[in-house]
């Protein structure tokens, strides 16, 4: 699978114990069930095992194969009614777990939330009440929250401030439901300008925000562009940590093709008692099926520690 940016993967939706043989959709081909769990809840998303199936339904039934019990995509909100009731019949027939999806629209380009400005304000509480009834529907908790771009003619303690307005709102909204928004950073190299890149931040805006709908999406990838040091640092923030995503670095690929010591980091975060969901959110460092077994395979060894 080609390397994708966040904004791309955003933009095109992306979205124990017998081996038995069942027949392959995709080719004809004969497909081996793996069926070897693993210790944490990893979740692949659409497009990673499109050589391996058929179409996106048939990924998933590939992944629940493979051992996998967890499910995420960026674009879920954005499918049509009839396809996110498929989807959730499917999830609850292998008995995956949905993780997120992204909430609200984002502006990339201009300060939103960090601005202070009533009509943005508004249009992400619609947002985010919207998504409410998506994650009705496909049995979802947390989605994706974005903050925007840092207001460079503002002191930072009103962008926090105008932030944590923002959030409250929206979390009154979730309470009905217990969805949760997951705030998550992201770096400057990749998206320059992107207010919260590091995970003090985040913890700030969620201690502020005192809310049990708003909490820290920790992307691993992101926070090693930024700051590294990726276990103490979750260490700091963990009352706070709803969701983690993953991606090595440089590259975003799969575990072991850069420089984050997956084992140790999967390692501890199963010693804290963490039964949440690790969004796989990168690419594969080869192309094809080759590619995509590579990247289960990089799971089961980062997982085996």
């Amino acid at each position: 699978m080609a390397k994708l940016t966040r904004r791309e993967m955003l933009q095109a939706g992306l979205a124990a114990a017998t081996a038995a043989a069942v027949p392959s959709l995709a080719r004809g081909e004969v497909r081996t069930v793996q069926k070897t769990t693993f210790k944490l809840r990893y979740a692949p998303h659409f497009g990673m095992f499109q050589n391996h199936a058929e179409d996106d339904l048939d990924q998933v039934r590939f992944a629940a194969d493979e051992g996998f019990t967890a499910w995420e995509d960026n674009g879920m909100a954005g499918r049509s009614r009839e396809f996110q009731e498929t989807f959730a019949k499917l999830m609850a027939e292998k008995k995956m777990q949905m993780g997120i999806f992204v909430a609200h629209s984002i502006d990339w380009q201009n300060p939103s939330l960090t601005a202070g400005n009533k009509g943005i304000e508004d249009k992400f509480v619609a947002d985010i009440k919207n998504s409410t009834e998506v994650a009705k529907r496909i049995d979802a908790k947390w989605v994706t929250t974005v903050l925007g771009r840092v207001a460079q003619n503002m002191p930072m303690g009103h962008q926090i401030a105008n932030v944590v307005k923002a959030l409250r709102r929206a979390a009154e909204v979730c309470e009905p439901s217990g969805m949760v928004m997951v705030v998550e950073p992201l770096n400057w190299r990749d998206h320059p300008g992107m207010f919260g890149a590091t995970s003090d931040i985040l913890r700030a805006v969620c201690e502020a925000a005192n809310h049990p709908s708003v909490k820290i999406l920790q992307d691993l990838y992101h926070l090693q562009v930024t700051e590294g040091n990726l276990i103490d640092n979750m260490n700091r923030s963990w009352e706070h940590i709803a969701y983690f995503q993953t991606g090595d670095n440089p590259g975003r690929n799969e575990p072991g093709t850069g420089e984050v010591n997956y084992r140790n980091v999967f390692k501890h975060i199963h010693s804290r008692g963490f039964t949440g969901i690790l969004g796989m959110e990168h690419g594969a460092s080869k192309p094809g099926k080759e590619g995509e077994r590579a990247v289960i395979d990089a799971y089961r060894a980062a997982d085996n520690y």
